[in-house]
């Protein structure tokens, strides 16, 4: 597929490769777009589905652990009036119940879903469900303890990289390990400028840890996530919202389906166009060239 040097093997998800030679897993990270209410989850999965994505993530939290004391009592706008942001939290976390939902909506529609997990107690939560996978988030990078328990399910593992430094990237991967391990180069800043992308370091990230490296984008437009597939990215995970205008801190860079649906297509076309690297003369080019050649060789 490309001319990248690219020696990493594969990981699998679900009986699927992702790593170099193999189509880019494409994730719909729907997060927290579905603002608490499982029916928004469920038209963000359809969008997701007839997209041609490989999988959508959500994010699962214990709002007591994760949610500092001193934001607990903060007030915040939310379209259920002026709550506390404990009170927030609780809002927009999905439990049991919502997450069966998911995952037999997600079965009906033939895609992957998982989760990144905030805390110890929420991966055991999750593993009721049996993901073919976790994702680490960036805030998550230098949690010893969390990446522990994420080891110790026996799963493969996406980890993404944002908001580290170099040091601490070296850590968590020596924390993990590189057995089932994909890194995704990332920018933490929402929506991010294009000129703090850094697509180039996901070259930087295969070098030193020869592990498949994928891109998780955070931009407003597409064109820079197709560049980061030219460039080698295995997987891709953008956000994704029914409408960018909807309340909430993640819709305003995140993807709508039309976006979505030409995101996926054009993924997939630019995969085809790279090519093994090797020169040949097509088919189609010897009525061209028998036509226009003047000199034969």
């Amino acid at each position: 597929m490309s001319t990248l040097k690219m020696s990493a093997e594969p990981v699998s998800i679900a009986g699927r490769p992702v790593g170099p030679g193999h189509p880019c897993y494409i994730i719909g990270e729907i997060g927290l777009n579905h603002n608490g209410d499982v029916a928004l989850a469920k038209k963000l999965i359809d969008a997701a589905a007839v997209a041609g994505c490989d999988a959508v993530k959500f994010q699962k939290r214990t709002p007591e652990i994760c949610v500092p004391k001193d934001q607990r009592d903060r007030p915040r706008e939310t379209p259920w009036g002026i709550i506390t942001y404990m009170e927030y939290r609780y809002k927009v976390e999905f439990g049991e119940e919502e997450y069966a939902a998911i995952d037999a909506h997600c079965k009906e529609r033939g895609i992957h879903w998982f989760a990144s997990c905030w805390d110890e107690p929420s991966v055991d939560f999750m593993e009721q469900f049996d993901p073919p996978a976790y994702k680490a988030a960036s805030a998550s990078l230098t949690d010893d303890g969390l990446l522990k328990k994420y080891r110790s399910t026996g799963r493969p593992l996406i980890l993404s990289t944002g908001m580290s430094t170099t040091e601490e990237i070296a850590h968590a991967v020596e924390v993990l390990g590189t057995d089932d391990l994909i890194l995704m180069h990332t920018t933490s800043t929402y929506p991010c400028k294009p000129e703090e992308l850094n697509l180039r370091h996901m070259e930087t990230l295969r070098n030193e840890y020869n592990v498949p490296v994928g891109y998780s984008g955070h931009e407003v437009g597409l064109q820079t996530t197709g560049a980061a597939v030219a460039l080698g990215a295995c997987s891709v995970e953008r956000h994704i919202t029914l409408d960018r205008t909807m309340w909430g801190s993640d819709h305003a860079a995140s993807v709508e389906p039309h976006g979505l649906m030409r995101l996926v297509r054009d993924i997939r076309v630019i995969e085809a166009a790279m090519g093994d690297g090797r020169k040949v003369v097509y088919e189609s080019e010897k009525p061209v060239r028998a036509k226009l050649r003047r000199v034969a060789a």
